[in-house]
Order: structure tokens, then C-alpha cells, then sequence
């Protein structure tokens, strides 16, 4: 059996950042990263909620899970360098079990990493280290070393050391210059050390009375535990503490005059995400990462006040009492050195205590965005969608979603995955032989009516004509001079109807765009439709109707509304394409001429703007095959050597005088086969601006460039309006890594002949300067980064290469071949120039790009959580979700046994003990349509009971047709303590339907409990079998029958040690045990006995289990605690098995995370699902030559190996090789985003050819959801 591995949601879990120089010297980004990927981002700041946002730069997939990230300076190079480390995988390190851990000393002078929980591996220019070292003896086990170590000697001699300390210390933070020294975090106490002074610690609560010998003193008022705490130095002397319950504290360390710590002070201020780690950023800014929750970016404000005298011993008569009150956003970099340089002088030398100069903050944290995780994932669930538009629904394919219980303790959340957009349909209307449409903003104010209706109809003709001589310009302008009188009062007609409103909407908060027209292209004529709360058709409405149009769009601020018609009146060959970039529209003809009307002042018929006739002066060698129009804002294209250059200028804002680039944009829908500009509105300034500022200062002015491709594969940027060339690429279509200017040598006649699918090519410079191209049938995806090196007078920019899963094949068929062969020129040439690429903008609050095609996919430019729609009916009978929680209270007492009866003693324990916690369980119903708990659906179970497991199962009733009814069986497990013998329930609930309450749609859906009763053990595992139920109690297995209510035991059999997870399909039962790997069992229902009928005779912590169908064969795959992927099967004929009495493995494979669950769906194509899809023998030979292909002849981010990563992993030391038989589709991936130089060499290498390579792998390897 053979499968393919596709990973179809990237890790989004959190468990390192730092914050250092990583893509330039002038910017600092934040990087994190979580298991295996690498995410880098910077902070911008976001004009319409006037916070700071985290934009992501970079993201990088790794073959190996990072261990521990630090970042570090090397000698030479200006920008930081991260140090990752990754458990070891080779043979001779397989009993390993430490974690490495990198460090790197504050002033980024060294590094070293921790290995095998004893050795210190040191960098070269290590100078000093401090770390740890437990030995489990005695009672205060853990101690401190300090070293000095020199490396040209190799001599390290220890400079202080400190032993016992607390068995429970976790952890040690150096404390920033000029107090020194550090700060140990335990898990009841913390301790300040340093090598001049005696050490300092208090104790945090009850629990270090007796565990201690080490001298503690009491802090007042807390009770806390640091177990599983993150913390960040804000200040010399302020470090933030998040604890494990989410609470964040303040701690200040407060000093006397002589540097020494005399006391903590701990200020609660927050309750946030579970946080795995914690970094500074920007003064003011603190990043909390999470792999439990979604990570924070928080911004933190302090009001100061006076220490307590008791804690800070303060001398009231110093100067602190007398400084007025420091503003709440007062940055803490100043507020802190100003507090040094004034002690300098209080230090008293002879005697007298000292004066502390430490001050007291309280801290305010707010929230200012988010990174999304839906991790961990415990369990999933499959259902259809609540609410499917009748457009959907005739689909072959299911339209599946699936939830998944993710998170955990206060962070636990539902995440619905789908696996497309599901827009909701809102009117259908047919539309035959359209095949373009536009939409164009009409929401001028009074003012501007009479300009407009007077101009609109002058630039139409002008355009219709626009590739004719500059001397038949002004014959075209007395035409359109009589014709527009005629059309003027229909068009004032129609726009005072608009204005009612248009125009009053449109004044709101600047000007709001409002598309005011949607213009129809059919063969012979355009249709007018005006939008509104209705889209009706228009007969007169003053745009050209006769003949079929080619673009549509606003220019001069959103004033004037352009039509561009196909009309070949004299101009040798038709117009096919436009793209505009306020004030310039530029135009193309089928035979590739470019013409450039620019928008001007002019008083020419009274008339205030005119369009006026520029022809560029480019080279006509090779014919002009695309272009597109662009508008720069970010002052990122330019010619001009920045000093210091930002990586892309979108930090700051955009402010109010933005408002004529935001209107503007509305003109990329319907550009054909590439739109013009996209502005980001959140960005504007030419230079990076810290978080916090306005964007109105170092506001670039707008540029306009066109790039343009040609026959010959040379593409090309010229700047306008003069059209000088600035940038220019060779054999653009092949699809490069990194494209550079070679303007200097141009040659336009350069390339071979291309396929006629090239003149299919196209670009659209979208949100962050990115460009969109398409080849043949490949989409390649374009970003634009700063480059100073280039020559003088060129574009000061290059573009990379971006990775993407968007599969843009279309399986050509016969019939569209003949239709293509019978057709004629001129219809082909407005077909193929119909746009691939839409932009959208402000859709539920998402901006990007429609791909359009027989594949459409939505690229999402920026993404904002959308409220649920207030439209949704609830009355439609839609499935509900059964869905167990538990929440965490505080246990004060304690079961005890006394003979045969059970007792409870209470807990008596002083105020600063910290109670233990236990979990309180309970199942609810879910709605799918609002996600809301249903009211008055919550069981209840009772104290000490968990739920251990609980799925839908199909029992034998009398009450449906096919014999078969759905319940929900959940088994419970009661635990208290090891006096106390461990029981356990079985719950089947039906969930029925009832009147619902007055003003409660959602109560419609209850709870019955049909049976509950308590068994002889522990319930483990549930599942269902030929109408019956299955219930795993320890090692036993037993078979019931529902009748009456009530459980009748059909059979039973005796497993391994522990069941707790089990699966059936038809009369076959997959068990597995918590050490003994699988079994599988069969039951007959003509003896009623449960028989084994083989098992995996090797040991294997299993995770997790499914079937795994593929045509005839059965496969069994397993999940294991080593992060693997098994497949096993049942093959009685093969010599190994021993007649079937063992299973045998017949493929394995390392996820790289551990597997909790699994599901199955109909692989039907390419579907995006997290998923193994089959694939038959010869295709897999032949992708797994070019896995071997890829993985050596790819450069593979930090030096990793795929083929190491992805082979079977274990502890343990087995007989048997890796089986493999499964193909990694990640690597398999990467060979979409090769050049085609490089796949026709991959290609040769294999001994295939590119097509049929393109054609295997793009079958199997599936798009993104």
C-alpha cells in the first residue's frame, strides 16, 4: 500500500520568539517558531484602529522541530543570526532523551547549547556562562556554577558558585546592568543571587515550609506558584511574569543605594493567554507566545507610585516624593536610566542604609492583536455546514467541515475548519454570452455631478478611438463635443437618482467607496446594471452599449468613470487590454502597439480635466503580450540610493490625505489578465517609523511605473510618464528564484519561440507589492524587496519567488480544443484577455485577489475576524454538536476509606497553601449555526468523574427504517485517589427534538438520557458493531446489545493491558492499547463470540487509530508516541505473518507532531485534507525518483535533511528496517516552485519528460485549503 503525507494546515502553535535584526540592520522583526515552522513578523501600525499590528515578513518550513532559538550577532555581519537546535536523530544518539537547549548571554557575545543534560557545547567566542545543575540528593539539591572560561587555554575556572538550593528551581534570568547578577525562578520561591552580595529569596506560598532549608523570607500578600511561568525584563529593575494559570505580575526589584535587592514587590496586572513564551519588543510592546492559545502582541502602559516603606525602605524625605507623577505613557527606557543617573550621587559610602532609587509602577496591558492557533488538537469531528447556498450544493464532492477541540484550560475553543471559502449567495440570475464584467464606483457629491456628466461620454470616445494618430485627436473631441449634449440630461437623470444614496453615504467618514454600476460584456453589446438595494438593468445610461467592452474603470480620484470599447475603426488591429494607474491609462492592441492617455488640468470646452494622447517611445521588435499599470504609494520603486532603506515601507500608517489612494483602487476589477494598482491602505510613509507614530510625516508622493512582458519572454518596467526604462529581465517566463535587473545589456530580440500559451501571462502588483503571474499553466507569485545595489538611474528593487499550493491546471478537453480551432481571430483574442486575476476589497473584512478559472481559489491579502452573519434563519432542522468540557476547580477534601464505606476528609491547611485542582466535567449541545452552547442541554457529571471517551454510535432500533439509530455513548471514569477502586459509567443519550422555548430557537434540540449505570471498571473506549456496543473496561472488551434501555452483554474477549481507543468497520473491531500496540478483533454474530483475529506482536505506545481503505485493501494506521505514522495490514499468505496470526507493517512515516485523532473522507481528485491519499505503484516509483532527485539537490533551510526527518523514529531498538512506501508530498512540493530550467533538469535526471512529470505530481500533490 502506498500514500503520500500532505500537511494541509501549517503548524500554528508557538514555542520560541525572539526579537532581533533578522531580515535588515534597520529594522528589528519578531521571530517565532513552533515545532517545525518559521514565522517572522514586524509591527506595523494600523490607521483605522489606531493600534499596532503584527504583519508577517517571512515563513519558512523546516524538515526537523526546533528544540530551542536564540538569536546572536556574529563578527562581520550586520544583521542577527538564529540559532536553532533540533533533537539529534542518528543512530548512535537514538537513546538520547534531553532536550538541547540553546542560550545566548545578554551582550550576544556567546553562545552554548546544552546537550545530553551534562554538556556544555560552547561557540568559539564564549566568554562567560551562567547556568545550572541538579543532582536528585538530599533535600536543597539544585546549585549555581559561574565559569570563566578561555578558549585559547581551554582553562575554565569557576568564579562563584552557590549549592543548596530549592529541589524545585526551574530556571535563572540575568538581571540587566546596573543591578547584575540573577534572578532563580523556583517552583514556591524566588531568589535573587549575585556574586558580591548575600543571597535574597522569598517564599511565594506554604508549600516550601519543610522542603527548604534555604533562608526565605515571606512575601506578603501573594500566593503563587512559578510552575510553568514565562518572564521578559521590561526595565533594569520591572520584569513581567506570566504564571501558568495565565495571570500576569509585575515584579520589581527593589534596591538600596547600593545596587543590592532588598525586596520584591509583585503587582498583579492582567490575565492573559497560557504563555509558553515571552519576549520585549519595542519599548512599550511585549509578545506573548502560546502554544495552548493564540498568541499576543500587548501593550503595556505604567502610572507610577510610591514603594511601601516596609518593602522598599524608602526614606520619605528623598526626591522621589517630591517628582511630580510620571505620565501613564511615559516609555520605561527613559524613565529607568534617568532613575540611574540620579543615584549616583545618594550612594553613601560610611555606615547608613542606603536610599533606594527604585520606583513603583502599576501596569495597564491591552490587547493589540493576535496570532491565530488551533492547536493543540485533541479531537475532531466531521459535519456539514449549518448554512450551504443551493449554488453548493450540487456538488459531487461532500461539502464537509470539521471541528476540532483545540486549546486547553481557559484558551480550550471549537476551530472549524473548512476547506473552501462559502460565500453566501445573496440573488442568481443568468447572464448568457456574458463573458466580462466591471464594476465601477459612483458616489460623487453634488459639486461634482455636472463636471462628471459633461466628461464621462468625452473620455468613452476618446477611448474607443485611442489607438488612431495624434492628429485625428482633435476630429474625435468636436465629435464627442455633439454627441455628449445628447446624452447629458439621461445621465443627470439617472445620477440625481443616485445621490438620494449615493452621494450622502459617500460623504461619511471621507469618502466611502460605493460601486455605482456593474457593466456586462457580452459578444455583440454591453449591459448597464445599477447596484444599489437592487441590481436592476439600465436602457439608457449614458455608457456605450453598442458593442462589447474591454475595460471598464474609475480614474481622476473615483470622479470619472472610463469604457474602453473593442471598435476596430482604422487601427489595424483590435484593442485587447488596459490598465490604469491614476492619472495614466495605458493601452494595448492585439498586435502588441502600447498607447498612454494621461488624465490633465485643462479648460478645453469649458471642460476642468481632459485625457490627453501619449505615445511611448519603446522598442517594437517583439510585440507587447501584457502589461499592467502601477501606482506606488510605499516609495518602495524608485531610482533614487536610499541611505538607510527599510525592507518594505509599510509600517506607518496612511493619514486623512490617503483617502484619493484608497478611492483609486476600486479600478483593478476587471482589469483583463492583470489589474492595476493595489495600495495598501495601512501603509504610506517612505521611511520605517516606530510603532505609535502618525503616517502623515515621511509620506512618499506617488509614482507610476508599467511593467510590461513581451513575445520573447523579456519583461520590462518603465517609469511613467516618460517611459524611461528601469528594470528589465530575460526568459521572464521560466519562473526564476530572484528576478534581476540586466537592463544594461537590453536585447529585446532575445528567446526562443514561446507556446501560445504564453500570451495567456499577466501580472497584478498587489497588497504588499506583489505580482501575480500567469505562464502557461503555472501561477507564479512575485514579492518586491528593496535592493540598493543596483545601477544608477534603475529600479531600486528586486522580486523573489513565493511558494504557494494554488493548482492552476485545467484538463483541457477535446470539445474546448475545437471550439478554439472553429473560432476566429478577433473572439479569441477578447476571450483569452478576459481577467484571471480580481481584486476585492472589504468583503467581511477581507482584501486579496479572486483567482477565476475552472480551479477559482481566493487569495486573502489581509485577514480580520469577521462577525457571523445577522441574516441566518433558525428555524432549517440542522445537525447539532455533542461536545464534553471540563472545567478546573479547586478540591478541599479528600476520599477516604473506612472498611467499605467512603469518606471524605476536609482539607485543613493554612492561608497561603495552594489547594491542588481537579476537573470538573460536563456534555452540552453546540449549535453549528451561531456555535453557541444550546440552553438548558448541559449534563452534569458527578465530582472526581472524568469522561474518557464519547463518539456517535449506530445501535440496533426499532424505530427507524434501516434498523440502525444514532446516539451519543460517552464512558466515564471515576477516580479518587488509590484507596478508593476505580469505577467507571456508560451514558447513551439521544438527543431529541422539542417545542422550543418563546424567543429561543436554538432549545429546540434536548438531552435524553437513555441509560447510565455504573460498571465493574474504568470505561476506556467506546464504539459500535453491527448495531451493537462495544466498551473497552481496562483490558477486557465487551459486546452489548441496547434494548428497553438497558445493556444486555453479548460477549466479551481479554486484550492486551490497556485498551483506549477502538474502531469498527462492519463486524471488524480495531483495539489499541496504551503499550501493546493493535489488535484486531472480529465478531460473529451466528456464535456471538468476539474473537482476535491477529495482532502487532511488537510493543508500541499507540496514540491513535484508523482504518485506512484503499480499493480492495484494508490498511490499519496507527499513530505512535514517537510521532510516527504505521500502516498495517492483514495478509494471512505472507510467510511472516505466521498464517495471519501477526500484522504486518506495510508502510511508516514521521509526522514530525504527535497524532491524537484521525478521520476519514472520500478521496475523490485532489481534495485538500489532512490527509494520506493512495497512490498506485507507478506513479509512486516514479515520484519518489524525484524525492531523491529533490532531496539533494535542494538547499534545505538550516541544514536539515528530509529524508532523516521522515524516516521511522524510536526509542527503542527494533528488529525490523523502516518499511517507508510513503512519499513526503512537502518536499514533493517544492518542485512547483522550481524554475523551468531546473524541473526540465530534474525531469532528465528521473528519465521522464516535464509534462508527464507536471501531470503525476499535480494529481496528487493537492492545492491549500
Amino acid at each position: 500500500m502506498y500514500a503520500v503525507y500532505r500537511q494541509a494546515h501549517s503548524p500554528t502553535a508557538v514555542e520560541f520568539s525572539v526579537y532581533c535584526n533578522f531580515i535588515s540592520s534597520q529594522e528589528k522583526n519578531l521571530v517565532v517558531a513552533g515545532t517545525s515552522q518559521l514565522y517572522v513578523y514586524r509591527i506595523i501600525h494600523d490607521v483605522e484602529t489606531r493600534k499596532e499590528k503584527l504583519e508577517q515578513v517571512a515563513s519558512f518550513s523546516l524538515f526537523g522541530n526546533i528544540m530551542s532559538m536564540a538569536s546572536v550577532q556574529l563578527v562581520g555581519a550586520n544583521r542577527d543570526a538564529l540559532l536553532l537546535s533540533f533533537k539529534d536523530a542518528k543512530d548512535g544518539f537514538v537513546q538520547n532523551v534531553h532536550i538541547p537547549i540553546v542560550r545566548v548571554d545578554p551582550e550576544n557575545r556567546c553562545a552554548v547549547m546544552l546537550v545530553y543534560g551534562t554538556k556544555l557545547v560552547l561557540d568559539e567566542k564564549l566568554l562567560n556562562i551562567v547556568d545550572m545543575k541538579r543532582v536528585a540528593v538530599r533535600q536543597d539539591t539544585c546549585s549555581i556554577v559561574a565559569i570563566s572560561l578561555n578558549i585559547m587555554q581551554k582553562v575554565h575556572p569557576v568564579i562563584w558558585s552557590l549549592t543548596n538550593l530549592p529541589f524545585d528551581c526551574t530556571q535563572v534570568m540575568a538581571v540587566p546592568k546596573p543591578i547584575g547578577g540573577v534572578v532563580v525562578f523556583a517552583v514556591n520561591s524566588l531568589l535573587y543571587l549575585n556574586q558580591s552580595v548575600p543571597p535574597f529569596g522569598v517564599s511565594l506560598n506554604s508549600q516550601t515550609t519543610g522542603t527548604t532549608a534555604f533562608p526565605l523570607r515571606v512575601q506578603e500578600g501573594v500566593k503563587i506558584s512559578l510552575d510553568c511561568s514565562q518572564s521578559a525584563f521590561i526595565g533594569h529593575d520591572k520584569m513581567v511574569i506570566s504564571l501558568k494559570g495565565g495571570e500576569i505580575y509585575v515584579l520589581t526589584l527593589i534596591t538600596d543605594g547600593m545596587r543590592s535587592v532588598r525586596a520584591f514587590h509583585f503587582d498583579k496586572a492582567a490575565a492573559s493567554v497560557l504563555t509558553t513564551c515571552m519576549m520585549t519588543m519595542e519599548p512599550g510592546y511585549l509578545f506573548l507566545g502560546s502554544r495552548l492559545g493564540n498568541s499576543l502582541l500587548l501593550k503595556y502602559t505604567e502610572k507610577l507610585q510610591e514603594p511601601p516603606d516596609e518593602e522598599g525602605r524608602l526614606d520619605k524625605d528623598t526626591r522621589d516624593k517630591d517628582k511630580p507623577e510620571e505620565p501613564p505613557n511615559k516609555k520605561k527606557r527613559v524613565e529607568s536610566s534617568a532613575n540611574w543617573t540620579d543615584e549616583v550621587d545618594e550612594i553613601e559610602v560610611y555606615g547608613s542604609e542606603a536610599q533606594s532609587g527604585t520606583q513603583l509602577a502599576t501596569y495597564s496591558f491591552e490587547v493589540c492583536d493576535s496570532i491565530l492557533n488551533i492547536g493543540p488538537c485533541a479531537n475532531a469531528s466531521m459535519g456539514e455546514p449549518a448554512f450551504l447556498s443551493e449554488e453548493f450544493q450540487s456538488n459531487p464532492e461532500p461539502d464537509l467541515e470539521v471541528v476540532v477541540c483545540s486549546g486547553y484550560g481557559k484558551n480550550g475553543a471549537l476551530s472549524v475548519l473548512q476547506r473552501s471559502i462559502r460565500p453566501q449567495v445573496v440573488t442568481t440570475f443568468e447572464l448568457p454570452g456574458c463573458h466580462d464584467m466591471w464594476t465601477v464606483i459612483s458616489n460623487e457629491s453634488k459639486d461634482d455631478k455636472k463636471e462628471r456628466s459633461s466628461h464621462r461620454t468625452r473620455e468613452e470616445e476618446e477611448e474607443e478611438e485611442g489607438e488612431e494618430e495624434e492628429r485625428e485627436e482633435k476630429e474625435k473631441k468636436e465629435r464627442a463635443g455633439k454627441e455628449e449634449k445628447e446624452r447629458n440630461e439621461e445621465e443627470k437623470k439617472k445620477e440625481e437618482e443616485e445621490e438620494g444614496d449615493g452621494a450622502k453615504e459617500g460623504c461619511q467618514r471621507g469618502r466611502q467607496k460605493k460601486h455605482g454600476f456593474l457593466i456586462l460584456s457580452r459578444e455583440d453589446s454591453t449591459m448597464i446594471l445599477q447596484t444599489g438595494q437592487e441590481i436592476m438593468e439600465l436602457d439608457t445610461s449614458g455608457f456605450a452599449t453598442q458593442g462589447p467592452t474591454v475595460f471598464a474603470g474609475n480614474i481622476g480620484d473615483n470622479k470619472y468613470i472610463i469604457q474602453l470599447h473593442f471598435i476596430p475603426v482604422d487601427l489595424g488591429s483590435p484593442i485587447v487590454h488596459c490598465s490604469v494607474a491614476d492619472p495614466h491609462v495605458v493601452i494595448m492592441t492585439a498586435d502588441g502597439a502600447v498607447t498612454m492617455f494621461v488624465l490633465k488640468s485643462d479648460s478645453y470646452l469649458g471642460k476642468t480635466h481632459r485625457l490627453a494622447l501619449q505615445k511611448p517611445h519603446i522598442s517594437t521588435q517583439s510585440r507587447v503580450i501584457s502589461l499592467c499599470a502601477y501606482r506606488d504609494v510605499s516609495g518602495m520603486f524608485t531610482t533614487e540610493n536610499k541611505v538607510s532603506c527599510p525592507v518594505r515601507d509599510d509600517t506607518a500608517g496612511c493619514s486623512q490625505s490617503d483617502h484619493s489612494v484608497d478611492d483609486e483602487e476600486e479600478m483593478l476589477y476587471g482589469d483583463c489578465n492583470a489589474a492595476a494598482n493595489r495600495d495598501d491602505p495601512n501603509r504610506g510613509s517612505s521611511a520605517s517609523m516606530p510603532p505609535g507614530s502618525e503616517g502623515s510625516l515621511g509620506k512618499s508622493e506617488p509614482t507610476h511605473w508599467c511593467m510590461i512582458v513581451r513575445e520573447n519572454g523579456v519583461m520590462e518596467i518603465y517609469q511613467l510618464p516618460d517611459w524611461r526604462l528601469v528594470f528589465l529581465v530575460k526568459n521572464f517566463p521560466v519562473g526564476q528564484r530572484v528576478l534581476v535587473d540586466s537592463s544594461s545589456g537590453q536585447s529585446a530580440t532575445q528567446g526562443e519561440g514561446k507556446k501560445e500559451e504564453v500570451t495567456r501571462q499577466g501580472e497584478i502588483p498587489l497588497v504588499k507589492e506583489v505580482t501575480l503571474v500567469h505562464v502557461d499553466q503555472d501561477l507564479l507569485i512575485y514579492e518586491a524587496f528593496p535592493y540598493d545595489q543596483q545601477q544608477a538611474q534603475n529600479l531600486k528593487v528586486r522580486f523573489k519567488k513565493m511558494p504557494h499550493n494554488i493548482n492552476f491546471r485545467e484538463k483541457r478537453s477535446k470539445v474546448r480544443k475545437e471550439r478554439r480551432a472553429e473560432g476566429g481571430e478577433d473572439g479569441v483574442a477578447i476571450k483569452s484577455r478576459v481577467a484571471r486575476f480580481r481584486y476585492f476589497e472589504d468583503i467581511s473584512g477581507y482584501s486579496g485577489v479572486f483567482i477565476c478559472g475552472p480551479s477559482p481559489h481566493w487569495m486573502l491579502g489581509e485577514l480580520r475576524i469577521s462577525v457571523l452573519p445577522t441574516y441566518l434563519s433558525y428555524d432549517a432542522p440542522w445537525p447539532v454538536y455533542a461536545v464534553c468540557t471540563s472545567v478546573k476547580e479547586l478540591c478541599t477534601r479528600i476520599p477516604r476509606m473506612t472498611g467499605e464505606e467512603k469518606e471524605f476528609e476536609t482539607i485543613d491547611r493554612d492561608d497561603r497553601y495552594i489547594n491542588p485542582q481537579q476537573e470538573k466535567f460536563s456534555i452540552q449541545l453546540i449549535s453549528p449555526v451561531s456555535w453557541e452552547t444550546i440552553p438548558n442541554t448541559r449534563i452534569d457529571l458527578e465530582e472526581w468523574e472524568h469522561v474518557t471517551c464519547m463518539k456517535t454510535v449506530a445501535l440496533k432500533s426499532q424505530e427507524t427504517v434501516s434498523g440502525l439509530k444514532g446516539y451519543i455513548a460517552a464512558g466515564t471514569c471515576l477516580m479518587q485517589g488509590e484507596e478508593v477502586t476505580c469505577r467507571g459509567r456508560i451514558l447513551i443519550l439521544d438527543i431529541i427534538e422539542v417545542v422550543p422555548e418563546p424567543g429561543q430557537p436554538l432549545t429546540k434540540n434536548k438531552f435524553k438520557v437513555l441509560y447510565e449505570k455504573e460498571q465493574k471498571g474504568p470505561v476506556t473506549a467506546l464504539c459500535h458493531c453491527s448495531g451493537f456496543l462495544v466498551s473497552a473496561i481496562g483490558q477486557k472488551i465487551f459486546l452489548w446489545s441496547l434494548k428497553d434501555n438497558d445493556l444486555t452483554g453479548m460477549a466479551f474477549i481479554d486484550t492486551q493491558l490497556h485498551i483506549h481507543q477502538m474502531f469498527s468497520i462492519k463486524n471488524f473491531i480495531l483495539a489499541a492499547d496504551l503499550m501493546k500496540s493493535v489488535s484486531l478483533l472480529r465478531y460473529q454474530p451466528e456464535s456471538k463470540t468476539l474473537s482476535l483475529v491477529s495482532r502487532d506482536a511488537k510493543p508500541l505506545e499507540v496514540y491513535s487509530i484508523e482504518f485506512m481503505v484503499d480499493n480492495n485493501q484494508l490498511g490499519f494506521l496507527v499513530s505512535d508516541r514517537d510521532k510516527n505514522l504505521s500502516v498495517y495490514m492483514y495478509l494471512p499468505e505472507a510467510k511472516e505473518s505466521f498464517g495471519g496470526m501477526r500484522l504486518l507493517r506495510r508502510a511508516d512515516f514521521n509526522a514530525g507532531a504527535n497524532v491524537n485523532t484521525f478521520w476519514r473522507m472520500p478521496c475523490r481528485g485532489a481534495l485538500d485534507t489532512p490527509r494520506w491519499t493512495e497512490a498506485w505503484e507507478k506513479t509512486y516509483r516514479r515520484l519518489l525518483m524525484l524525492q531523491n532527485a529533490l532531496n539533494t539537490m535542494l538547499p534545505h533551510h538550516a541544514g536539515l535533511n528530509p529524508k532523516a526527518f521522515r524516516m521511522l523514529h524510536s526509542d527503542r531498538r527494533t528488529l525490523q528496517n523502516a518499511v517507508r512506501n510513503v512519499l513526503d508530498g512537502e518536499l514533493l512540493n517544492k518542485y512547483l516552485y522550481l524554475s523551468t530550467m531546473e524541473r526540465s533538469e530534474l525531469a532528465k535526471k528521473i528519465g521522464t519528460t516535464q509534462d508527464i512529470r507536471t501531470h503525476s505530481h499535480g494529481r496528487i500533490v493537492p492545492p491549500a485549503i
